[in-house]
């Protein structure tokens, strides 16, 4: 299935978005797909749906625009740090560190808006030099990397647990502080007029249309095959009513009312990163990289340069995601960059669509990835339940066992009884890796036992 969500590299190919279209009748292009197992993020779609659904039925302020409001808000800054790592894992690296780069970030911000302390800026030079910071650092790391050829692994991994203990050095003794810009809370706290909220959606569409009419126009003059026209414009219209609908349900909210800053700037970035990958051949380099590295040296493709360039990218999205996280607690503290803000980012990438070995995966299917968490975790609140930590984390590892062991078929056209059986094991094997904490909080959560654990993916022993 041909969509702007999975695209694929063997080798030094163009992300799947470029390539030419076959005219295959819908009907016969959706068999196929069900067919081969190619169902792309359908089956997340359909999970955050049950989502909505059910704590709507548990509660009644969560289907609300209030509470719309708050998920886009809560969601702004994991999505920033998994739209950074997306380019690393299309590379088939990984980057731990983007956390507490977060972190660093939020602290770099919050000492150079400090009144009184010698060192206060503007609130915009204040975040120019906090991303600047962060990108220099995430260059420095993709140098060890691309240069010296340390696995990513190590070096971020080096990375996290360095920045990690300059954050508690430097907090160890101020403890807590208070960022007192309003510019920078705005970040995450800004709210849009009614009317710049329907401009803005004019806007999005606007550019939506034109970028997709100009690829229209761009494969015409090559000769190139061009999808169906009712598919481009379903896309079109889809792109129009979400932007539309959101704007709608943010100017129903009622306290506070209108679209928020923060889910702007998720867009914003969503744009111009996904051109990015898309549209320029810095883009397509990354992908040939993470499809076959080699292929892409000989092809001539500065190979070192690329990787340096997109661990620059994460470290530079990880200071934004940062000082949004800080711009909506108004202070950093010594938890800046920790909890789970690094799985949760990176969870995020591989729910969307983005694999875990290179080659396949887009900015765009992070979006869905990180919607998953941030609803859940809104309607537990609004629920009243703290959900175990273990719990939590079993859920995050089936789904992203799922996706790694399924999504490698997406776009192959694999058979599926070859795309079940390799993929069941794999799943299975995250199964019995998490069994002893799902039969842990099962034992807490439901001593009656009234649901029953599939006694089969118990460990040997």
């Amino acid at each position: 299935m041909s969509t702007d969500f999975d695209v694929a590299a063997p080798g030094i190919g163009l992300p799947e978005g470029d390539e030419a279209g076959v005219h295959v009748g819908l009907w016969r292009r959706a068999y196929d797909n069900v067919r081969t197992g190619n169902l792309g993020i359908l089956p997340i779609v359909i999970g955050l749906a049950f989502i909505v659904v059910f704590f709507s039925f548990k509660a009644t302020n969560f289907f609300t625009a209030d509470n719309f409001n708050n998920i886009i808000v809560q969601m702004t800054g994991v999505t920033m740090l998994a739209f950074g790592v997306v380019f690393v894992l299309l590379l088939g690296e990984i980057d731990l560190s983007i956390g507490y780069l977060s972190g660093i970030a939020a602290l770099t911000v919050a000492e150079f808006q400090l009144p009184g302390s010698g060192h206060e800026y503007p609130a915009l030079v204040a975040i120019a030099i906090a991303v600047g910071i962060c990108a220099f650092i995430g260059g420095v790391q993709g140098a060890v990397v691309a240069l010296v050829g340390v696995p990513s692994f190590v070096v971020t991994l080096a990375g996290l647990l360095i920045w990690q203990g300059v954050i508690l050095q430097v907090l160890e003794v101020k403890g807590v502080i208070v960022i007192e810009s309003q510019w920078i809370n705005d970040t995450a706290v800004y709210f849009f007029t009614s009317t710049a909220g329907w401009i803005i959606a004019a806007v999005v569409t606007g550019i939506y249309a034109i970028g997709t009419l100009g690829s229209i126009l761009g494969k015409r003059r090559a000769g190139v095959a061009i999808r169906s026209p009712l598919i481009v414009a379903a896309k079109v219209v889809g792109v129009a009513v979400a932007t539309f609908g959101t704007v709608a349900v943010s100017n129903h909210a009622n306290v506070p009312n209108g679209l928020p800053l923060a889910g702007v700037l998720v867009v914003i970035f969503l744009i111009g990163l996904t051109f990015l990958a898309k549209r320029t051949p810095f883009g397509r380099h990354v992908y040939a990289v993470g499809g076959n590295a080699e292929g892409a040296r000989r092809a001539g493709i500065n190979v070192a340069r690329i990787r340096i360039v997109v661990f620059m990218i994460s470290g530079a999205m990880s200071g934004l995601g940062g000082i949004v996280l800080a711009a909506r607690l108004n202070s950093v503290d010594l938890n800046a960059g920790g909890g789970t803000l690094l799985i949760d980012a990176i969870a995020a990438a591989v729910i969307g669509g983005t694999s875990l070995f290179g080659g396949r995966g887009s900015v765009a299917g992070t979006i869905i990835g990180v919607l998953i968490p941030a609803t859940l975790a809104s309607g537990f609140v609004i629920i009243g339940v703290d959900p175990d930590p273990g719990l939590k984390d079993v859920i995050r590892d089936w789904c992203v066992g799922y996706f790694d062991a399924l999504h490698p078929y997406s776009l192959g056209g694999a058979p599926l009884n070859m795309m079940m059986e390799e993929g069941q094991e794999r799943i299975q094997a995250t199964f019995r890796d998490n069994y002893t904490r799902l039969a842990e909080i099962k034992a807490k959560y439901d001593p009656d036992n009234v649901f029953h654990v599939n006694q089969n993916i118990k460990p040997a022993g």
